[in-house]
């Protein structure tokens, strides 16, 4: 693996991106009194912060955000969520993380909302690396990027929105 870093979004297109998303939601629920915007921990729930955070300015939507935590490593379905599932029941819902390289992780949060019934459930990732193994389509996209399997992308997202940046490793 290579050592250089390449800088793909800085912090300004970060947020350009994230206000472009929120706008495709907004037009996406136009008709919707309330949504759930559910994050995966840690850099997707974030990004869903950030997300509501522009929603909440354009909006009169009623948001609540969720916390989706996941055992990634393991072969079937380990999850939590920080809110009742039942409040989830027909619903919207708006599944945030930060980057799509198999689709596992996007295909167990998924997996969080099978047994409920949903008005209608939506995927957002910040970059795309169009690697995916598992069968996920994602409705909003920041970036999609083509990258080789040998690289990695490092998306940094400060608590405090000061040191947000998107790299190519």
């Amino acid at each position: 693996m290579s050592s250089k870093k390449v800088l793909i979004l800085n912090q300004t297109q970060i947020q350009q991106k994230i206000n472009r998303i929120a706008f495709q939601i907004l037009e996406d629920n136009f008709d919707e009194q309330e949504i759930i915007i559910a994050g995966v921990v840690a850099r997707g729930y974030r990004l869903a912060k950030r997300i509501e955070k522009v929603l909440a300015k354009i909006s009169n939507l009623k948001i609540t955000l969720a916390k989706i935590e996941l055992n990634k490593d393991s072969s079937k379905l380990e999850s939590a969520i920080d809110i009742p599932i039942k409040d989830c029941e027909n619903k919207v819902i708006i599944l945030v993380d930060d980057v799509l390289n198999s689709g596992r992780t996007l295909a167990y949060g998924l997996g969080v909302f099978l047994n409920i019934p949903l008005k209608k459930l939506r995927s957002v990732v910040l970059i795309d690396r169009s690697h995916k193994n598992f069968p996920v389509a994602t409705d909003f996209v920041g970036l999609e990027l083509s990258t080789v399997l040998k690289e990695h992308v490092s998306v940094i997202l400060d608590e405090n929105d000061e040191e947000d940046s998107v790299y190519l490793i």
